[in-house]
């Protein structure tokens, strides 16, 4: 257990005023966010439901603003009740945007136009085309055409922020490209490495730069003129798109490969450590820690979590990029460390750094009562799974950067509907520091998203017949005042746009 004391927020308000922090505005940004972190842990902190709606479409979340209708409309969640930002208008099938990533300015580049420092948003239309818009009032700022030769459906950060990779739906391989690749089911590209998947669970890394630079036949510049395929047109516009620019003739080097079940693959720790599952089917649920630099396994690096449940647990390198892992249970969250073993630098261990317990009666089993053919009763025991809706289970587990707080979703079954609640835990210590009721009933069939930022909790919920719910939660301080003459307390919420306006 980790030191206990909190900080003090009125001289942290104090030492702000007399300009203590003004020399660093990233330190003026971490006390703010450390003051609304005492705030949001706080007792007398409640989080209260304010808006609740419901769509035929999916609906999306990006930092304080709500998508619904294909990202055609978008509402703020930053005022004391969500507030339409801007609607676009109505377009056909083929025009609906497909996907979309929310963009922020770099830091340290000269752009050209003012409206390139603001937020934008960018969409992945039906039709192949690719839309910078405004994260605020929805115009579209730039619009750039893909090609003709394929769909394009995902998008994906390549580098975050920087580098955009847009995927196309799965088209049938040429024979040249199964000679060098194989039968390939499914490709991503991430911080410049191409990963390439196939049915078999093989899973291969290449350098995407090398590929560029061994293969590429032309540069092309958007808005450049350009002649290609006997074809004169411009880069980036319609009909003439942008070519397929690079005909890879031969094998790329290959930096790494390693088979996984399902293709389950993750990198990350310091150093180098990857996360597989062994590729068959009765290893399900055990997953394997070893070093990139030669694949050695990791001490203690065989991760098995003794669970009896419908569903699997889940695995995956902590985003607070620390280096630790996560693993998540029904019944417990292990937050993992990687560190040298002692005496022996050259080899890591895998070690415990805390674990989270669900809330749950210990060794509780069930009786069975059976009759026999001569009316004798055979009472059984037998054990719960450990997923069991009657009992606290965990579903969702997040990382909230900003403030610092691990957010966990246990839910539990009462009589006919599920209750669910968001627990916040010390990233640091995992010491359980505030828990919020969600008012709504969770059902353990249906598909749900639950999104903690900073003073905003969201979460969104996929009924059957794509039907589609988002329930909005804000924070609210509940003060309570002595009436004069009267020696009586009455209590009053504190709306968060005071505290907004002076912490940020």
């Amino acid at each position: 257990m980790g030191p206990t004391q909190k900080p003090n927020v009125c001289r942290q308000l104090s030492r702000r005023a007399l300009g203590f922090f003004s020399r660093d505005a990233g330190v003026v940004q971490r006390t703010n966010l450390g003051i609304l972190r005492v705030l949001v842990c706080q007792e007398s902190t409640k989080f209260k439901n304010v808006w609740t709606t419901h769509s035929k479409s999916p609906i999306a979340y990006e930092r304080g603003r709500i998508y619904f209708d294909n990202y055609r409309c978008c509402v703020s969640s930053v005022a004391s009740e969500p507030r339409k930002l801007y609607e676009m208008p109505k377009c056909s099938k083929s025009e609906k945007i497909e996907d979309a990533l929310l963009w922020e300015c770099p830091v340290g580049e000269i752009l050209p136009n003012p409206s390139d420092y603001k937020s934008s948003l960018i969409a992945l239309t039906a039709h192949n085309w690719l839309f910078r818009i405004s994260a605020t009032t929805g115009k579209v700022l730039e619009k750039i055409y893909l090609a003709s030769y394929c769909k394009f459906r995902y998008l994906s950060w390549d580098t975050p922020q920087e580098v955009i990779a847009v995927k196309s739906a799965q088209n049938k391989c040429s024979a040249l490209a199964r000679q060098i690749f194989g039968n390939v089911t499914d490709a991503t590209l991430s911080h410049g490495i191409l990963i390439v998947m196939y049915s078999s669970g093989l899973v291969r890394l290449y350098s995407f730069q090398a590929i560029i630079e061994q293969f590429m036949q032309q540069k092309l510049d958007l808005g450049c003129a350009c002649r290609w395929g006997g074809t004169a047109g411009t880069v980036g516009e319609a009909p003439f798109g942008i070519p397929c620019n690079i005909k890879i003739t031969d094998s790329p080097p290959l930096l790494f490969e390693v088979s996984s079940l399902e293709n389950a693959f993750q990198i990350g720790g310091h150093p180098w450590h990857y996360i597989i599952t062994p590729n068959r089917k009765k290893q399900k649920g055990v997953f394997h820690i070893c070093a990139l630099k030669d694949n050695s396994l990791a001490k203690n690096g065989i991760q098995e979590m003794e669970c009896c449940s419908l569903e699997s647990d889940w695995i995956y390198f902590h985003p607070d990029a620390s280096g630790r892992i996560i693993h998540v249970g029904p019944n417990q969250v292990k937050v993992l460390k990687l560190n040298e073993v002692e005496n022996n630098s050259a080899q890591h261990q895998i070690s415990e750094d805390f674990v989270i317990l669900a809330n749950r009666e210990k060794n509780k089993n069930e009786n069975l009562l059976t009759v026999t053919a001569s009316g004798r009763v055979v009472k059984k025991k037998f054990n719960l799974l450990d997923d069991d809706p009657e009992q606290e289970t965990f579903k969702i587990v997040d990382y909230e950067d900003e403030l610092d707080l691990l957010s966990v979703v246990a839910v539990t079954q009462i009589d006919a509907e599920g209750k669910a609640h968001l627990d916040f835990h010390c990233n640091e210590y995992g010491t359980l520091l505030k828990s919020i009721p969600l008012e709504e009933s969770w059902d353990v069939t249906y598909s749900h998203e639950v999104y903690f930022d900073r003073d905003l909790v969201l979460h969104i919920e996929q009924k059957p017949s794509r039907v589609f719910s988002c329930y909005v939660y804000q924070m609210c301080l509940l003060i309570f005042e002595r009436e004069r003459g009267r020696g009586r307390e009455r209590k009053r919420e504190t709306p968060k746009q005071a505290l907004r306006q002076s912490l940020l």
